[in-house]
């Protein structure tokens, strides 16, 4: 039987471990593009699920932010994450508010902009179990961009 301490204590630890990744979301998505994550607030089991994606593993979780970088360096004269918010949403979610814009290495300098929101939930250790990504278009409107002429972001 747990006694109300060590309920208080178990609420505080988790509590601070909720400040740590929302800390480290703070830091670490800004520069997504440029330098790898701090792995350390996410679980083993991590399960990923965006509109064209979904798998469950840290090492997994691992590669697709290599790729982000990999192909953003390609195929990208200029990529950002704007993070606009990251908050508690409730006891056991962390929502982050963004948008990804940027200019396409090609010719007419196409550009990328679109809209969207993570919304992370912990596991019982306070550790980010899932991470699901919704965006404000479809993939295909996104990969529309790509061929417009890039004078302006729509």
């Amino acid at each position: 039987m747990t006694t109300v301490t060590e309920r208080s204590v178990a609420e505080r630890d988790y509590q601070e471990r909720v400040e740590t990744a929302i800390a480290t979301l703070q830091h670490d998505l800004p520069t997504l593009f440029e330098r790898d994550l701090s792995y350390d607030i996410y679980s083993r089991e991590i399960a990923f699920r965006d509109p064209v994606n979904h798998f469950k593993g840290k090492f997994n979780y691992r590669i697709i932010f290599w790729t982000l970088r990999f192909h953003g360096q390609l195929f990208f004269t200029e990529l950002h994450f704007d993070l606009h918010s990251v908050q508690q949403a409730n006891l056991e979610t962390i929502r982050a508010d963004w948008t990804v814009r940027g200019t396409l290495r090609v010719p007419w300098n196409a550009k990328l902009l679109f809209h969207g929101y993570s919304i992370y939930t912990l596991n019982q250790d306070g550790l980010i179990i899932t991470h699901v990504d919704t965006w404000d278009r479809s993939p295909r409107e996104i990969l529309k961009q790509f061929v417009q002429r890039g004078d302006r972001y729509v």
